[in-house]
């Protein structure tokens, strides 16, 4: 509990900031749907390929030193970010500090967690598995809400956009800061926390990275795997487009189509009480597998990822004034109800990639799995602006409404075996993974 807790808020943090506060950032600094779209789809692509260099965090240095080392690289980062944002060329400068962050957590994403199956034993790692997700989760919390709301308070007080984002940056790149200093006092040091190849062992190095071009291999080799492929790829199709507008949505005025929120009130909205929404829905899509099984709840799990999509057309058309507390309240819950979905739909999902990954290489198998995952969120995602700005939103949000089909087609072509996820008989719940 001394390190469990910080270190997946730190795993978190940097994600959220990459993926979601830049979205805002460049929204409020006058940046149109559709280069926001485009340029920030780019920086999901470090999580695409980080299995391409994870041998090299086996083979260089220890878990914990890369561990360490990412999260002092994440921290001036943010600072760096902060300083580029009142110059002429800051959308050049801090998308470049983006994509390093990106590259930087998701190396720690793979020394963290690898770091985590080191130090614990097998009794230890699922004892903690939930305290983990947990931090994780409050990480997203603390990112899309706080942080965001953070900054809104500021854009009021300062009457000055960049100056409250910069000055919010430099806030989390103390925090981190902070974070990594204390990780390298209090984390402790497993003996088996040592680099896979050293100077003595010759050929060590090769030899591990002819293994995991085995096992690279080996996935493709894999039965029905062009199916699996296919079904990572397009599962979450219209959920793809969708979270790159939601932001854009929420903060453009009702003249540009939007509902005019403010900045704090998108960090309440979406950041808070979407995340609960989000959580929530994850836990009972859990419960629900748990007893059912993942084939009986395929299907339901992927209508409830699909059909609350429907919210955003109603709210598009309606437009409620954000101004009347009830009208603020309506969106909440419409926000909470399609996140909630959500969070039931992708438990399928996720389950669905551990089931396929089973086998002597599951961990590198899964791996690749969240590769092709990230891959499929990034394309969709670099065109929804452009597409939002053809159609508006009304016509956006009814076409993510009819993409919706293409997760339901490929939820018909996967395989599950029916045992895979039900709890047995002498377990005392659900099984984590």
């Amino acid at each position: 509990m001394a390190w469990i807790p910080t270190l997946y808020v730190a795993e978190g943090l940097p994600y959220v900031a990459v993926n979601t506060l830049s979205v805002i950032m460049y929204k409020n600094m006058g940046m149109s749907n559709a280069d926001i779209a485009f340029y920030t789809g780019w920086l999901y692509l470090p999580w695409v390929i980080k299995p391409f260099w994870s041998p090299f965090v086996d083979i260089i240095r220890t878990k914990r030193w890369w561990t360490v080392c990412t999260q002092f690289i994440i921290g001036a980062a943010f600072a760096a970010i902060a300083l580029t944002l009142p110059l002429d060329s800051y959308v050049v400068m801090s998308l470049a500090v983006f994509w390093l962050i990106g590259f930087a957590s998701a190396t720690h994403d793979i020394a963290a967690d690898g770091y985590y199956m080191l130090e614990l034993d097998s009794s230890d790692q699922s004892l903690y598995v939930g305290i983990r997700s947990a931090f994780y989760r409050l990480a997203t919390i603390i990112g899309q809400g706080g942080v965001v709301m953070a900054a809104g308070w500021m854009e009021t007080a300062f009457g000055s956009v960049p100056r409250a984002w910069s000055v919010t940056f430099l806030i989390l790149s103390a925090l981190f800061l902070a974070i990594a200093a204390y990780h390298s006092r209090i984390l402790p040091r497993p003996a088996a926390d040592r680099p896979s190849g050293t100077a003595g062992e010759s050929g060590s190095a090769l030899h591990i990275l002819k293994e995991f071009a085995g096992t690279f291999g080996s996935f493709f080799r894999k039965k029905d795997v062009l199916v699996a492929i296919v079904f990572i790829l397009l599962y979450r199709f219209p959920e793809a487009q969708l979270v790159k507008m939601i932001n854009p949505f929420l903060l453009d005025p009702a003249s540009g189509g939007g509902l005019g929120l403010t900045t704090a009130q998108v960090g309440l909205v979406y950041g808070t009480v979407g995340i609960i929404g989000l959580t929530l829905g994850g836990i009972l899509g859990g419960v629900l597998v748990s007893r059912y099984g993942l084939k009986k709840c395929l299907w339901p799990m992927a209508l409830a990822l699909t059909l609350p999509c429907g919210v955003f057309c109603w709210l598009s058309m309606a437009q409620p004034d954000p101004a009347s507390h009830l009208n603020l309240v309506l969106i909440n819950l419409c926000v909470f109800v399609e996140q909630f979905g959500y969070g039931v739909g992708f438990t399928s999902f996720m389950l669905y990639m551990m089931y396929f990954a089973q086998g002597p290489s599951k961990t590198s198998h899964y791996a690749i799995c969240t590769a092709f995952m990230a891959l499929g969120m990034m394309i969709p995602g670099m065109f929804a602006g452009v597409l939002q700005e053809w159609m508006g939103y009304v016509g956006f949000f009814w076409w993510i409404m009819g993409c919706c089909i293409v997760t339901l087609g490929v939820t018909a072509l996967i395989r599950v075996d029916p045992s895979f996820g039900v709890r047995t008989e002498g377990q005392s719940g659900p099984k984590r993974r």
